[in-house]
């Protein structure tokens, strides 16, 4: 292998959305600015390829989450289970279901950038993947 092939490869790897670009670098910036370590943490588990990001579903959410928790998932929220409480919960993408259980049940869906903008200094924050 030559190294413009090795190069080639490396391209194909990086992610092409570009909602998906923008957000880890709006992550790597406020991670700096806010000295903030959990933002560079998201931004690189965001940059994995997308069959080794997160899913996690409601009934994990439900399990590891007390009332009024502020959770992150870099990665997608599914609809498998159900929520006895109210949650903030940001991640890159919900499913509809997802979105529509949590909201019943008095929490929030948001995106990761709303949480940035809302808390920078990523302050009682938890990382669920």
């Amino acid at each position: 292998m030559t190294k413009k092939e090795t190069r080639w490869e490396n391209e194909e790897n990086r992610a092409t959305n570009p909602r998906l670009i923008a957000l880890i670098q709006k992550l790597k910036e406020e991670s700096y600015k806010n000295n903030a370590k959990i933002w560079k943490d998201i931004a690189r588990r965001l940059a994995k390829p997308a069959r080794n990001r997160a899913e996690v579903n409601i009934s994990k959410i439900n399990r590891y989450t007390k009332e009024g928790d502020v959770i992150v998932v870099p990665g997608k929220v599914l609809g498998a289970g159900t929520i006895s409480h109210k949650v903030t919960v940001a991640a890159f993408a919900f499913s509809k279901t997802a979105k529509q259980i949590i909201e019943e049940a008095g929490g929030k869906c948001i995106t990761i950038e709303e949480l940035v903008k809302e808390n920078p200094k990523g302050s009682n924050v938890r990382i669920m993947a």
